[in-house]
């Protein structure tokens, strides 16, 4: 959500940086709707103070025996008292209008995020590691998971649809060690605290996190109202939700290991096969919730926390830095790191890291005040992937297959397996 008193002050700035992440101006709409609703607060405030006023004056002709004067005063004041219902309906429906209109408006974008349209103008920050170095003819992850009998696309269908996976045996438990090692290694590492959080939540928590209005589409509601959250950054973000923190407590960080569920809206026709865009997919999140100076630093250091997953394991990816066209809906600045992905002979997008800034503190009300502050200020959010498990599990996959087909299990990942070493052709 965006602070109208600083459009008000700054509206050409607005504009321009909405215009760098490709919106229409907004500021002037922004900026009417707040003038009727100043004037309409004032035309309250105003009858307000006259009824007061003549309540007062009432006493006083009363008091005089001016009858003549008492009565006019009270039909004035029957007057202001059936005015103000209509104004005050008119009131709540011009702040409604007003928050809406922001709250579906794009986060602004940090001055040193790259403009551009699409992903084709996002930047390359830096590159880690190198390609597997193998002459074996690589493979994508379905049919490596067909071909050894652990994953069951069709299986999947018949239970629940589209984009479903069925996996089993070892392929199940490397997918059940890789977010094992994410969570402990970010838990007993990085500093996180692990969080075991709903998977359902209000309107209100996911309004928070600034999935709805604007996205509803890409969600699952259940018939009681609640929906399944499309990642864990919507419960562990709102964890603060309302609260008045102390500096002296920040940064808090919180990581979670969760399904994460989503719609897939507008995707029809993309990845279609295999595991790469599902409905349903683990995934290990980072959160922090830091004061207004620290954000920055700690936009890197997530970041830092989300590769150093990838270079344990061995995967060879690269940092992106997302140009303002292709960045999400909340951020003010984001990094993708996309890993290589062999069997596809392309990097893609394995975690997202970014920085909101006040953007959804303003819309939770999550603020935080200084040691000896008497006024408050919102507190700045982050939130990443550390990293899309399933995601992790297809780089595995191809990036540790071996020319007869088994599949390598990555050293970090063995006190997790029970003595697996490779991933085999079931019998």
């Amino acid at each position: 959500m965006h602070d109208i008193k600083w459009i008000r002050d700054n509206p050409e700035a607005f504009d321009a940086a909405l215009a760098k992440r490709g919106a229409e101006p907004q500021s002037a709409s922004l900026i009417a709707l707040d003038e009727k609703r100043r004037s309409v607060i004032q035309t309250l405030q105003d009858m307000q103070s006259r009824r007061n006023t003549a309540s007062k004056e009432i006493g006083a002709a009363m008091a005089q025996k001016n009858a003549e004067l008492a009565e006019k005063l009270k039909a004035e004041v029957a007057d202001i008292k059936d005015s103000m219902p209509k104004l005050e309906e008119e009131d709540r429906q011009v702040t409604s209008q007003l928050n809406d209109a922001l709250s579906r408006i794009p986060n602004i974008p940090l001055d040193d995020v790259p403009v551009g349209k699409d992903e084709n103008d996002n930047v390359v920050t830096r590159v880690v590691g190198q390609k597997p170095g193998w002459n074996h003819e690589a493979k994508e992850h379905f049919e490596i998971g067909e071909a050894l009998g652990y994953m069951d696309f069709d299986r999947a269908a018949k239970l629940s649809g589209s984009r479903f996976t069925v996996l089993t045996s070892q392929i199940a438990r490397l997918e059940r060690a890789l977010g094992q090692f994410m969570i402990d290694l970010h838990t007993r590492e990085h500093g996180y605290t692990e969080v075991s959080s709903p998977l359902m939540v209000r309107a209100e928590t996911l309004y928070g996190t600034g999935n709805l209005p604007k996205f509803e589409e890409d969600l699952f509601k259940t018939t009681d109202g609640r929906y399944l959250i499309p990642t864990a950054e919507v419960t562990l973000t709102n964890l603060v939700g309302g609260e008045i923190l102390d500096q002296e407590k920040l940064p808090l960080r919180f990581t979670a290991l969760t399904p994460s569920f989503r719609s897939e809206a507008g995707s029809a026709g993309r990845d279609t096969r295999g595991m790469l865009r599902q409905h349903q997919f683990w995934k290990c999140e980072l959160v922090s919730i830091t004061d207004a100076e620290s954000s920055i630093a700690e936009h890197e250091r997530m970041t830092a926390c989300a590769e150093e997953v990838l270079k344990r394991l061995g995967l060879h990816f690269r940092t992106m830095t997302l140009c303002t066209g292709d960045m999400g809906f909340g951020a003010r600045k984001t990094y993708d790191l996309e890993v290589w992905l062999p069997g596809q002979n392309t990097y893609r997008e394995i975690s997202s890291c970014s920085v909101c800034g006040d953007f959804q503190a303003r819309r939770m009300d999550a603020r935080y005040r200084g040691k000896g502050d008497k006024a408050t200020k919102f507190v700045h959010t982050l939130n990443g992937s550390g990293t899309a498990v399933g995601r992790c599990l297809i780089a595995v996959l191809e990036n540790y297959l071996n020319d007869d087909g088994s599949v390598t299990i990555p050293d970090v990942l063995l006190p997790y397996m029970g003595g697996l070493t490779r991933i085999e052709k079931a019998a």
